[in-house]
């Protein structure tokens, strides 16, 4: 299994060559049309972000002792932004998803370069995150 901080840095090597932050967009939408859609049945209150300016769904289970992470989310966007973040900690130890440091948002320049409402949806899928993360860990 891949470690979190070397799919950041994949990532990030990812990223290097776009200089526009239009491609840079191009690129989050088309992660976003990858990732598959999450069924009907989980779009309920209970997994909507609400602090997103689009609406926006995220899960998780364990399976396996790892944490395996359903999202949606109506908006191209921020459908980019949530398939680039659970790259990162989909299919990892609770644990190891707790504890990580995503440096990949700032290095890539997204946490710079979104407008206010979407840096404050981003803050709330991070939050998010990890409380699904906290909810799994092992005590």
């Amino acid at each position: 299994m891949t470690e979190i901080n070397d799919i950041q840095d994949q990532i990030i090597e990812e990223f290097a060559p776009l200089n526009e932050w239009f491609d840079r967009y191009e690129r989050l939408i088309a992660f976003g049309s990858e990732m598959p859609r999450l069924p009907e049945t989980g779009r309920t209150d209970d997994n909507l972000i609400n602090d997103c300016q689009s609406r926006l769904w995220l899960a998780a289970d364990l399976i396996a002792g790892r944490l395996v992470f359903y999202a949606d989310s109506e908006a191209k966007i921020t459908r980019g932004i949530i398939a680039l973040v659970l790259k990162v900690v989909n299919n990892q130890p609770p644990e190891a998803v707790a504890d990580a440091d995503l440096y990949f948002l700032d290095a890539i320049g997204l946490t710079s370069n979104l407008s206010p409402s979407r840096a404050n949806g981003l803050a709330s899928i991070l939050k998010r995150i990890n409380q699904l993360a906290h909810q799994h860990t092992r005590c």
